[in-house]
């Protein structure tokens, strides 16, 4: 990897890290999960950074992307586990961490299983492992704590402007025969639960992708579009960003039309993903270049 592009790397993952420790002491009982996701957003523009996506706040059985709506209420409650899960990219090279808050939920043993098994993982992010036995054990680690990995969330690799590259790394052993390279660069991203071991889509919906131009129908559209591509960088965004970006738009007729660009292959949408069986869910996750020695940027 090109030294350069290696800093760029670095760069995200130091700002992430900062605003990451800031948003974890700003989550407290009472406090508007609005204001710490933007705060935490402004944050990290002001350390020059840029989103690669919204900031999450999945909350209790909520596994991940979660964050805040359009004028949302939402506060944070006493027993409560949030995973803070946040994208930082520079220059389009990014870097992408989370970490799980407990406030007195009790459940600091769930959150310790996901915090050894990626402890583990990231010894193996060396070139000549294979990306089976990374999942081996980061499975292996988290029953043995007396908890399931979500099998069907996964660790990613990423690229340019690209945070799901491709190549996955599985919360639970799988047959991928991909072997690590120097240089690939991989979220990995274990989550622990006390419930089924699954996650399954909800009907919210607070975060999409651009996928390609389509004909549509309001002005609006086209703009959502083209502010998607060209500023967004079709990387996930929320309609947070939108209201702010397109001052015609009322929250009613963004969600007619956000509805309308998925239906016809403009957006991806990202629904609220929960535990099957409402099983708490905790989250641990950073970014690393893989390296003899590795390099994990989100430290």
């Amino acid at each position: 990897m090109d030294e350069d592009i290696l800093n760029k790397y670095k760069k995200a993952g130091k700002i992430l890290s900062e605003a990451r420790e800031f948003g974890a002491s700003l989550i407290k009982p009472g406090v508007k999960i609005i204001d710490v996701v933007e705060k935490v957003e402004e944050r990290i523009k002001k350390l020059g950074g840029e989103f690669a996506f919204p900031v999450n706040v999945s909350i209790n059985q909520n596994a991940a992307h979660d964050t805040a709506d359009v004028n949302d209420v939402r506060v944070f409650n006493d027993g409560d586990i949030i995973k803070l899960d946040i994208g930082v990219h520079v220059d389009g090279y990014i870097a992408d961490s989370a970490r799980t808050i407990s406030l007195n939920s009790g459940r600091e043993d769930l959150i310790k299983a996901s915090e050894k098994a990626l402890s583990e993982a990231l010894k193996m992010m060396r070139p000549g492992n294979y990306i089976r036995d990374v999942s081996d054990v980061i499975e292996r680690t988290i029953r043995e704590m007396g908890f399931n990995p979500v099998m069907n969330l996964t660790g990613h690799g990423i690229e340019r402007y690209k945070l799901h590259a491709g190549i996955e790394i599985p919360n639970v052993r799988t047959n991928i025969g991909y072997q690590l390279k120097e240089g690939d660069v991989f979220a990995i991203e274990p989550f622990s639960t006390d419930g089924g071991g699954k996650v399954i889509e909800t009907d919210k919906v607070f975060i999409y992708m651009y996928l390609a131009d389509k004909p549509v129908r309001f002005p609006e559209s086209r703009k959502i579009l083209s502010v998607a591509r060209e500023e967004f960088h079709k990387l996930p965004f929320t309609k947070r960003w939108l209201i702010k970006k397109i001052p015609t738009l009322t929250p009613l007729k963004l969600n007619l039309i956000l509805r309308q660009l998925v239906q016809n292959g403009s957006l991806h949408d990202y629904p609220v993903l929960r535990e099957v069986n409402n099983g708490f869910v905790a989250q641990t996750e950073h970014t690393v270049v893989v390296r003899d020695n590795p390099i994990i940027t989100t430290l």
